[in-house]
């Protein structure tokens, strides 16, 4: 395999101001949902990018000072010394196999609603805390000793992450979320003084801060701005507004770092996002500098990236969810491995873990933050147990990828798929609007599985119990996944609820099996409240249906807000003709209309409708594991039986290949029994004497 001569450009050195980067894969700041929390987790699967030959890798937001904290999101730390020790592991870890290390340095400011330090929250301009939870406190204005304790702040922390052993520091400005941007930004700096109103005048606080930092670190390190491309409203700092400030302050850090304005808009999932998005918004600046520029977009083809560079539009391809979805991305492109690359499908799943404080996960890279809790590794497996073989009941999502990681370990792998296609629920999701991206979850898996010398796969292979205990596997996995419920059992009802035969019901199995009405009124019940319901609203737009969209939440697709999609998916609805019906339920499904009952009074309305869509729950098809169960499987040499992914209990697509993984790490090791089937950081107890005597 050789790297194709249009993508050398990727792999030129540059430098960084007193640094020189080794290549042009520069990995921007991204939270995990580990920070402070899970030190050594997050720096080993930093550690997993450095080898996977990233040439900049740069942690998440760390906050700097108690007094601008972001609870409940769990981020990283650097408010006094104590927590140079796990930084320093982190930077280490960074730096193993020649990457440069950055820090991403943050000050919150009215977004920062201090539900921890419960310190009162310091602002640009004062006002109510802007987060995505609204909490109900307010920021004062800071003074001008504020501003100048806030300096003293940065300064600490400049020289912390120097003594950590950083490379570079990045300024965090972008997303609306970093206090540089609020002084920057008209909509958050309405100040009178020295440091709001012009241009320049909003300007003076970056530059001091900066100057600071080149005086503090004698000028050792390299300072990156992270600044947001451009921020919508009347008096938000617009794109134009940004082409200023740099033409003004093209020398002032070593980097310009450039982001969208917003997080939903700068992490768009695939479904609504394509890659390179924000190229017109980042076009033409590289020509107000003299200085390096990388911007994002969800690159995931090297041609994409490369045309970058040639056209001037950047110096670097910054990434966040590439580098989740492949840590190895890099060296992939470099030996020319470009069919190994496994790329992003913009899911957002990753985002999820930051949102609900949980540890962060990535639909295609099974093991991105468990390098360290389970010591797995997006690359290598461990070698094979005692035993030689394993069969895998259905190829869905769980069984591709159980199959892949058991193949790598060195089984020989029997792969029974029942169907002719290969990719289960993926292979039905990737055919609905806007999910096509999301068939990379068997694509990559497959064109992996095809090359291995010990998989056989065989389609149009319905087994028996009898068939599977005739195979002569020592293992046996059932992946065969679930069916979405012909009712309305999910979270609401806990029981099925009246409903009249005459009214049509179709549940999404119907849909993508080509059953969709037509040029009817449609009520879609959504109790799954992620993205199905909304997609499906879409597709039966498109096939002339009027459509109601019923929920018993206050808000259409409501955990899309972890994927960052909620408000998007709302106005999308609303602007295709929808009818939302929020805070109501089905109490009666009806010959021709639904009684719909307000979740909070219980009074009742009815809705006309010619078919309803059900979209609520999903039943597993666990039916031949427990046929098999009940025979004497271990008589017949098989040494476990398991049955995993949405066979077992059904979840997102990142729950399904999770467990694919989790099975194939686990074959022939021992029980654990209640012991922890992961490593975890307690934190230490503090014996020192209190603050007041």
């Amino acid at each position: 395999m050789t790297r194709l001569p249009a993508h050398d450009i990727l792999f030129t050195p540059m430098q960084i101001g007193p640094k020189t980067a080794k290549n042009r894969f520069y990995q921007v700041p991204h939270c995990n949902g580990g920070g402070y929390r899970d030190p050594s987790a997050v720096a080993e699967m930093r550690r997993t990018k450095a080898e996977g030959g990233w040439g900049v890798i740069f942690t998440e937001q760390t906050e700097i000072h108690p007094s601008s904290e972001i609870t409940p999101f769990i981020e990283q730390h650097l408010w006094d010394d104590r927590d140079i020790p796990a930084l320093a592991r982190m930077a280490e870890a960074m730096k193993s196999h020649g990457a440069l290390a950055g820090i991403q340095l943050a000050y919150s400011g009215i977004n920062g609603p201090n539900l921890y330090s419960r310190e009162v929250p310091l602002a640009v301009t004062g006002g109510p805390i802007l987060t995505f939870t609204a909490d109900p406190v307010q920021a004062r204005t800071m003074d001008r000793e504020d501003i100048r304790n806030l300096r003293r702040w940065f300064r600490n922390a400049f020289r912390r992450s120097q003594q950590a052993g950083f490379d570079l520091i990045c300024l965090y400005g972008a997303h609306g979320f970093g206090i540089l941007q609020h002084f920057l930004s008209r909509a958050t700096n309405q100040r009178s003084d020295e440091y709001g109103g012009s241009l320049t005048n909003r300007s003076r606080f970056l530059r001091e801060v900066i100057e600071d930092m080149r005086d503090t670190t004698k000028g050792e390190l390299a300072v990156t701005l992270r600044m947001s491309l451009h921020e919508a409203g009347a008096y938000g700092f617009s794109n134009a507004e940004l082409r200023d400030f740099i033409e003004m302050h093209g020398n002032l850090p070593d980097l310009w770092d450039l982001a969208h304005g917003t997080w939903e808009s700068c992490s768009g999932t695939s479904r609504f996002t394509p890659e390179g998005a924000q190229e017109d918004l980042v076009k033409g600046i590289k020509a107000l500098t003299p200085k390096p520029v990388v911007g994002v977009g969800r690159f995931t083809s090297p041609d994409a990236m490369a045309r970058q560079i040639r056209a001037g539009i950047l110096d670097f391809i910054g990434a966040a969810r590439p580098s989740i979805a492949d840590p190895f991305l890099p060296k992939k492109v470099e030996e020319g491995r470009y069919e190994d690359i496994r790329e992003c499908i913009g899911c957002n799943i990753c985002v999820s873990g930051d949102m609900t404080q949980g540890i962060s996960r990535c639909t295609q890279n099974t093991a991105f933050m468990e390098e360290w809790r389970k010591g797995w590794h997006p690359e290598r497996a461990r070698p094979r147990g005692a035993s030689e073989s394993v069969l895998i009941v259905g190829a869905g999502p769980t069984g591709l990828e159980a199959a892949l990681q058991a193949a790598r370990r060195g089984y020989r792998v029997t792969l029974a798929e029942a169907g002719t296609t290969l990719g289960g629920r993926v292979a039905r999701e990737r055919n609905l609007p806007g999910l096509s991206a999301w068939g990379r979850v068997a694509d990559y898996r497959i064109g992996q599985l095809a090359r291995m010398a010990n998989v056989e796969i065989y389609r149009n292979s319905p087994l028996t119990p009898g068939d599977i205990l005739a195979t002569g596997a020592d293992h046996v996995a059932v992946a065969t996944g679930a069916i979405w419920r012909r009712d309305a059992v999910a979270r609401l009802h806990l029981h099925p609820i009246p409903t009249d035969p005459a009214m049509p019901l179709f549940t999404p199995d119907d849909l993508m099996d080509g059953k969709a009405p037509e040029g009817l009124t449609v009520a879609i019940y959504d109790d799954d409240h992620f993205y199905m319901g909304s997609v499906l609203a879409e597709l039966l737009v498109a096939k002339g249906n009027r459509v109601h969209f019923i929920t018993p939440a206050a808000k259409a697709a409501e955990w899309t807000e972890n994927t960052l999609e909620q408000r998007t998916i709302m106005r999308r609805l609303l602007e295709s003709g929808v009818d939302v019906h929020l805070n109501k339920s089905p109490e009666t499904i009806g010959r021709d209309e639904l009684t719909l009952a307000c979740t909070w009074t219980r009074r009742l309305t009815a809705l006309p409708a010619e078919a309803v869509v059900l979209v609520t729950s999903r039943t597993p098809d666990d039916q031949l594991y427990h046929a098999t169960r009940a025979l004497d499987w271990q008589g017949a040499g098989i040494r476990s039986l398991k049955l995993i992914g949405d066979a077992a209990a059904p979840g997102p697509i990142a729950w399904a290949t999770y467990a694919g993984r989790n099975w194939a790490e686990g074959l022939d090791q021992p029980d654990p029994g209640d012991a922890l089937t992961f490593r975890r950081e307690i934190a230490a107890l503090d014996s020192g004497p209190g603050l007041l005597p």
